[in-house]
């Protein structure tokens, strides 16, 4: 199989079976301290070396079976890290296995983690920490394997200070105090399940539990626990729901992380432990769950294969709320999803080679590549698939039986295909006129546009066009009646569509605010969409707004458009990049790389 183009590690010649990580979190030094032993299983006959993934990692000293190693670093690239070369002290048969004990330190620029002050958390007493590893960062914390094409078990003892909690995507497995430091207690974790080093994942600061169900806690900063219980009280009904559309959860423990609103994401699928922002709507709980499944069980070979992860789990998603309120609501959240691709396409372009299903990322910065095509796109033809191939039970079939096949493994888009082929093997007619070749390797939208139940949008299609097509005078036909009946969901689409036309004069986003008062609105989704209609059409009074959605949470798909279009409305453009450049030291690592990058001020 093709490697990694995102990795330097070599499968092929050794695989990391375990990791047991010893390690002391220093808040002081912004540094993770520690030790990574690997359990290494050789592949192929007289394995004398190995290279691994580091980025901006120190290394002291290698070990193997307890013996010193040879190491050094290979050449610096400028995304991708640091290959760590190792030479063995003897050499290993084929299926032979041996401990590499690896000491290291992470820097305080580390792009995995997010360090806080007290004064940045809720509480304003004590330091917090969080890390996200998706795609590539986890060879910023540890010297691995950082390729989904490789999975592992892990056991973890962490040392932080004793005030503090740490949690994992593992079970926990007890505490300690540090024999080492009075002030410092240590906590064990446990994952039995192997799973690529993307879904490794650590936290550390004043945290809270409520238990909201039968294996699910929520944690949360004290001042956030409580609403954070109530919010999420459906976990366990979609968790029944999940299993009984795609097989037992095989996790044990499935808690809920609540995170500073910074962090870059909706949700982190990290196994037995979602990471959320605070800026959350249900669905994205939906997603996450779904993850233990498609992408946490069964998980893509690398990152051109992506949407092998994230349309599965986004058709998931969609069937879990089908279950939940009716199959019109799944339709309508398929049409969102459409036109969020168009969206999407509109702003990449639709000759951009990153907008094709299965792109090439040889040379390419995955996270500076990071967009709603995988999800969108992959979800557009399972939906299509879905209905040529007789419908959502004939369809979960067929879902639950490739979940089956390949859990605990990684796969490939050609796998996947094959399977498809040999599980329909009475429809191989009707997949031989799927035009595979424009679905997977083709820029732009897909060749095909599925069939969407109307029923829902239908309002909100026609609320947009009165719109778009209202003169001056036609502004006083405007009414608050106009939403009478309309969800949130709505709403939503009903801007969404807005935001694919031309900007409207600015004297109708004025009105809008007059009938509508949509500034009123705190509910993040729709905000957004409000916030970027009313820059688009440079409405000078929703400057400010918009900046401070943009600063005070960070979620990329927020605050990315958000400061892109302020930049690129001349009133704002100067204001924005000096907001940016105030803000940037307290930004998520990432974030604040792109976000620079959109301003032009990248250093």
């Amino acid at each position: 199989t093709a490697a990694d183009p995102s990795s330097f590690a070599s499968p092929a010649c050794c695989l990391t079976r375990h990791l047991h990580l010893r390690c002391r979190v220093d808040f002081g030094a912004r540094a993770l301290r520690g030790a990574a032993a690997f359990t290494l299983r050789a592949e192929r006959e007289a394995l004398r070396c190995l290279v691994l993934d580091t980025k901006d990692l120190q290394v002291f000293k290698v070990t193997a079976n307890g013996q010193d190693a040879k190491f050094a670093f290979g050449e610096k690239h400028k995304f991708k890290g640091t290959p760590l070369e190792i030479t063995l002290p003897f050499e290993l048969r084929r299926g032979q296995e041996a401990i590499i004990e690896i000491s290291f330190e992470s820097s305080p620029q580390s792009s995995a983690l997010q360090w806080f002050t007290p004064e940045q958390t809720s509480g304003k007493k004590h330091p917090f920490l969080f890390s996200q590893c998706q795609a590539t960062h986890c060879r910023a914390i540890l010297p691995c394997q950082d390729t989904p094409a490789v999975k592992l078990t892990y056991y973890a003892e962490v040392s932080v200070p004793k005030e503090l909690v740490a949690l994992m995507s593992a079970n926990r497995d007890g505490e300690m105090p540090d024999p080492e430091d009075s002030s410092r207690k240590i906590y064990r974790f446990r994952q039995d399940v192997p799973i690529p080093c993307y879904l490794i994942a650590l936290v550390v600061g004043a945290l809270e539990s409520r238990q909201i169900g039968p294996r699910t806690l929520v944690w949360a900063e004290k001042e956030l626990v409580d609403k954070s219980a109530y919010e999420f009280a459906e976990t366990e009904a979609m968790l029944q729901t999940a299993e009984d559309l795609a097989g037992p959860y095989v996790w044990g423990q499935y808690d809920l992380l609540v995170l500073p609103p910074s962090f870059p994401y909706g949700g982190m699928e990290n196994p037995c432990l979602t990471f959320v922002t605070p800026t959350l709507l249900v669905s994205v709980i939906a997603h996450e769950i779904s993850h233990s499944w498609t992408g946490n069980l069964v998980t893509n070979k690398t990152w051109e294969h992506f949407w092998l992860n994230e349309g599965h789990t986004v058709y998931l998603e969609r069937r879990i709320g089908g279950r939940l309120f009716g199959e019109q609501f799944r339709h309508f959240q398929a049409l969102g999803g459409w036109r969020e691709l168009q969206n999407t396409i509109k702003t990449l372009g639709d000759t951009n080679p990153i907008t094709n299903l299965v792109p090439d990322l040889s040379d390419i910065d995955l996270d500076a590549a990071y967009s709603s095509v995988p999800y969108e796109k992959g979800f557009a033809l399972l939906f299509h698939l879905e209905q040529l191939l007789g419908g959502p039970d004939v369809f979960m079939g067929f879902l639950k039986a490739y979940i089956q096949q390949f859990a605990y493994k990684s796969v490939g888009t050609d796998e996947w295909k094959k399977f498809l082929y040999s599980y329909f093997k009475d429809k191989v007619d009707i997949l031989d006129k799927v035009d595979w070749n424009s679905w997977m390797h083709t820029p732009g939208m897909p060749p095909v546009k599925p069939t969407y139940d109307m029923t829902l949008a239908n309002a909100c299609v026609a609320l947009s066009q009165r719109w778009i097509k209202a003169k001056e005078s036609d502004l006083g036909s405007f009414s608050l009646a106009d939403l009478r009946g309309m969800s949130s969901h709505q709403l939503i689409e009903f801007l969404g569509q807005l935001l694919l036309e031309a900007p409207l004069p600015v004297s109708h986003v004025k009105r809008m605010q007059q009938v509508y008062d949509f500034n009123a609105i705190t509910n993040s989704e729709i905000r957004f969409r409000w916030l970027r209609l009313c820059i688009q059409s440079k409405w000078e009074e929703a400057i400010p707004l918009a900046l401070k959605m943009a600063t005070d949470q960070g979620r990329m798909k927020f605050t990315r458009p958000l400061f892109r279009d302020l930049y690129n409305f001349d009133k704002s453009r100067d204001l924005t990049v000096k907001t940016f450049l105030e803000h940037r030291a307290c930004m998520h690592p990432v974030t604040s790389m792109l976000v620079g990058k959109d301003l032009k001020q990248d250093q």
